[in-house]
């Protein structure tokens, strides 16, 4: 008989690299507003995958995507106004 066995130390191991850097922490705290409008979105549109739309429906996914898309501009206005040594535009 042939036992399979699985390598729960190998998988589960700790180990310094695993772990999230404060750098990566950092951008996930700067995307944290593009990440929560998104979700915002796809509930939008999944409220409505089993239904025929309405008016209201139209609107919620209609303000969803303007705020998913207003905090994509506001992201990258402040990526840009970071990465301009100097002021310059």
């Amino acid at each position: 008989m042939y036992h399979v066995v699985t390598l729960q130390d190998a998988v589960t191991a700790f180990a310094d690299f695993m772990e999230p850097t404060n750098a990566e922490l950092d951008a996930i705290e700067q995307e944290m507003p593009v990440i929560l409008a998104d979700v915002d979105l796809l509930d939008a549109h999944i409220t409505t995958l089993d239904r025929t739309p309405t008016e209201l429906d139209v609107r919620r996914i209609r303000r969803a995507r303007r705020r998913a898309l207003a905090a994509r501009v506001a992201l990258v206005n402040r990526a840009a106004g970071t990465s301009l040594p100097g002021g310059a535009a």
